[in-house]
């Protein structure tokens, strides 16, 4: 197998690298054109979701791509998720998101958070008397294996579930996730939960690897960090590309956003850094933080979860 691939428990095989197509202004064009970049440059595993906005923008630019014979639909790995929101009726919400991107297939599907929202909300954040009491996880569960064997996806996964909620999971499915997708960095290691995915053979998948930079819940303290700052100098590398191949270094694949094509350029360059013993260690022993994480900010005051460590770490 190619050194910048992973192989999922379901036998497919998943990029290293991947671009986030999350874009607060959910500009269409400039996500179609972004796409197109990344295409040419070499990307073939692009992460979307139905909150992102940008499932058809994705669509659209691969369909175009597909058409005029830049790429082949099966070397292009596609992720989407499953909105809070839809967890009633995961079969109907894929459906959905398959016509909204003009594909026949994801290759991976995920439920994006562990936690139900009512039928029909459609905002981020919440508010406190959209979200379901029961998260009743069994029966969407239940919905996203019935994805998988109507092949309207070719692996199912989860995203932000702590190392409980994914032992609360593989007690009763069927069809064990091939993926957790969750935040991880340098500074935010994901230790316990890699290892609890390791031990039963779910890949982990980390967003925001740069600690999303320029986004206003993210921060520059990875690519800014002395000590990274310093393996990267050693490396003629940037820091950029140290917090990347420090990721994929522990088997992971990592989804970095950036619609720059200079970035995207260096971001792709860190499949070729080699970090040693020696660096992996100085990065293990990095004092950790958190973000709030990504695209659905949890407000502590209304939210029914009375803290953020609560949903975050290992009790809901």
């Amino acid at each position: 197998m190619r050194s910048d691939m992973a192989r999922l428990r379901c036998g497919k095989t998943i990029p290293l690298l991947g671009m986030g197509t999350y874009c607060p202004k959910k500009d269409q064009e400039s996500t179609i054109s972004a796409v197109h970049q990344a295409i040419k440059i070499g990307y073939r595993h692009f992460d979307t979701a139905k909150i992102y906005g940008s499932e058809e923008a994705l669509g659209t630019a691969l369909g175009q791509a597909i058409s005029c014979g830049s790429v082949q639909r099966e070397d292009i790995f596609v992720t989407s998720k499953l909105w809070s929101s839809d967890h009633h009726d995961p079969i109907s919400a894929l459906t959905q998101t398959l016509k909204t991107m003009g594909l026949e297939y994801l290759d991976s599907y995920l439920v994006h958070w562990p936690i139900k929202l009512k039928p029909g909300v459609s905002e981020p954040v919440p508010k406190e008397d959209e979200f379901e009491k029961d998260l009743g996880i069994e029966e969407t569960w239940q919905g996203m294996e019935r994805c998988l064997e109507m092949g309207l996806c070719r692996s199912i996964g989860v995203s932000n579930f702590s190392s409980k909620k994914i032992y609360d999971l593989l007690d009763f499915a069927s069809v064990s996730p091939s993926v957790n997708q969750v935040e991880m960095h340098p500074l935010w290691r994901q230790s316990k939960l890699r290892e609890v995915c390791e031990e039963n053979k779910i890949h982990v998948s980390g967003y925001s690897p740069l600690g999303a930079p320029g986004n206003c819940w993210g921060s520059t303290a990875v690519i800014e960090h002395p000590v990274i700052k310093s393996i990267a100098l050693r490396h003629n590398a940037t820091p950029a590309q140290v917090a990347l191949r420090w990721g994929m270094s522990k088997g992971a694949s990592v989804i970095v956003k950036s619609f720059n094509g200079a970035r995207m350029r260096e971001n792709k360059r860190a499949l070729e850094i080699k970090l040693d013993d020696q660096d992996l260690l100085l990065i293990d022993q990095l004092e950790e933080w958190k973000l709030m994480r990504g695209d659905f900010l949890v407000n502590q005051t209304t939210s029914p979860y009375k803290s953020i460590e609560q949903l975050w770490d290992n009790e809901i």
